[in-house]
């Protein structure tokens, strides 16, 4: 918790109640479901919580915005971030069932009123949104593919809308045929060994009729 606390010093009693309980309750689920990796679980404030606020790091969400998470898992990002910004709608998908049974038992125990959990396949997604997140899903062609139809078509943040996938790794090679594709580097704004080769990529993409 402390690394929370170190990179967002401005959050609420409410907030810093709902981080803190994020320890317990992935601990309780992964026990019963295991959406974590045993030697991960440990480090899930670094892991899986900062990691997640990275996005935060680089888009601060607007009040009224909506933002769709891909194949969020246990519940990244889409839950850190929800917790960070309380009045921007997030629609939470995943594919396989349990893996959404364990996130609505984390939203219904925080009480998070701004969330939506659903297992669903991203292509099936009726909507538009101002931003979709997701953590290394799948390369970034195919995740274009899934979600190109699904972005508002008024802009009303510092950044345009799109994508902001959280990534690792040589991406050179990935982004090739993404040249509006901007990477933001992680180590430059945490200081763990964790975030060396991880980074934020911000694609925006078109609103499609």
């Amino acid at each position: 918790m402390d690394e929370i606390l170190k990179y967002f010093p401005d959050l609420t009693d409410i907030q810093i109640e709902q981080f803190q309980k994020l320890d317990f309750l992935y601990h309780d689920w992964n026990e019963k479901i295991n959406v974590i990796s045993r030697k991960d679980i440990d480090a899930l404030y670094t892991k899986h919580i900062l990691h997640s606020l990275g996005i935060a790091k680089i888009m601060k969400f607007e009040p009224g915005a909506t933002v769709l998470d891909v194949g969020t898992g246990g519940g990244f990002p889409g839950i850190p971030l929800a917790i960070l910004f309380p009045e921007t709608r997030f629609y939470l998908i995943d594919v396989i069932a349990k893996k959404i049974k364990v996130v609505q038992g984390v939203v219904d125990a925080l009480e998070l009123k701004n969330v939506k959990a659903e297992q669903k396949r991203a292509e099936l997604v009726k909507g538009d949104f101002d931003f979709i997140v997701s953590r290394a899903v799948t390369n970034m062609p195919d995740f274009v593919s899934w979600i190109s139809n699904k972005i508002k078509k008024q802009h009303k943040h510092t950044l345009k809308n799109g994508i902001l996938y959280l990534k690792g790794g040589d991406l050179a090679e990935e982004l090739k045929d993404f040249p509006k594709a901007t990477l933001y580097d992680l180590s430059t704004i945490f200081e763990d060994e964790f975030f060396e080769t991880k980074k934020v990529v911000h694609l925006p993409l078109k609103f499609v009729v």
